[in-house]
């Protein structure tokens, strides 16, 4: 077996690196749930986020803003009890790490052994440095988030891909390494031109992982309801949908109902 294909039966954030040494892409998932989390961690995926996108998927809010801390720790409790092998990433939610380190490190604390997460995420650059120095001086690993930062949704206005001027892509490859240099064992990459994640890429030693920003870094992530098509109605030029469950669970939920009114179900096979 090459370097490359090793298996590992406990992801860690020692093997993302050992992922990206040997040129072995990352592939990365969200999950807010016990099920649907026993599923993507059985199919054998690197990486499970619970992400803060669980305000979107789960709770129907426009942005991720209003999720709060406790929800993110019930979600991380909920995938972490169906885990064997992936490696466990959980959001720090909006205003638990932005310009107050102290609370940041408590909260970081806090979801680390009330859910049992195996490291934090955190979108920013220079600007929470204070924050990502204290995590990590407490043991915890911290993945880093660049590019378009949806938790700084109404200070951009807009979801459109990020750092296509010059003045802001070379803020983003100095945070990228300001970052790595910090000790952050992994960046995520959001929405920017694929040339510059190349660029990020190359430039540091961490693994980099996207999510519409291109093949050439070192793993992808996507969100697990987009890509299997539960979420119809949204369609970035970045989703690859390997499914279409909206049309398969619509057709089954008419199938039942269906039965139900007619009778058919259950048959005598289905009673006791």
């Amino acid at each position: 077996m090459s370097a490359a294909n090793k298996e590992y039966k406990r992801v860690t954030v020692k093997s993302l690196t050992e992922m990206k040494k040997h040129g072995e892409k990352i592939a990365m998932l969200t999950a807010y749930d016990y099920t649907m989390a026993k599923i993507v961690d059985g199919s054998g995926v690197d990486v499970i986020l619970v992400g803060d996108s669980a305000s979107n998927v789960m709770a129907g809010h426009e942005t991720t803003l209003p999720l709060t801390l406790n929800q993110m720790i019930y979600h991380a409790s909920s995938v972490i009890r169906a885990v064997n092998r992936a490696l466990v990433v959980v959001d720090l939610p909006f205003g638990s790490y932005q310009g107050n380190s102290k609370s940041a490190l408590d909260a970081a604390i806090r979801i680390m052994k009330e859910s049992g997460g195996h490291a934090v995420k955190m979108e920013g650059g220079l600007e929470i440095k204070e924050s990502i120095i204290r995590i990590l001086s407490a043991g915890i690993p911290v993945m880093g988030h660049l590019g378009l930062t949806p938790q700084s949704i109404y200070k951009f206005g807009t979801y459109t891909v990020r750092a296509r001027e010059e003045e802001e892509a070379e803020k983003l490859k100095g945070d990228a390494k300001l970052l790595e240099e910090l000790g952050c064992f992994a960046l995520v990459l959001e929405k920017i031109p694929a040339k510059l994640a190349a660029e990020v890429a190359a430039d540091i030693s961490i693994p980099v992982i996207g999510i519409g920003a291109g093949g050439q870094v070192d793993g992808q992530v996507l969100v697990t309801h987009d890509m299997l098509g539960m979420t119809h109605e949204f369609h970035p030029r970045f989703l690859r949908r390997y499914l279409d469950l909206y049309t398969e669970m619509t057709d089954a939920f008419n199938s039942y109902i269906k039965d139900v009114k007619n009778g058919d179900f259950p048959n005598e096979k289905e009673q006791y």
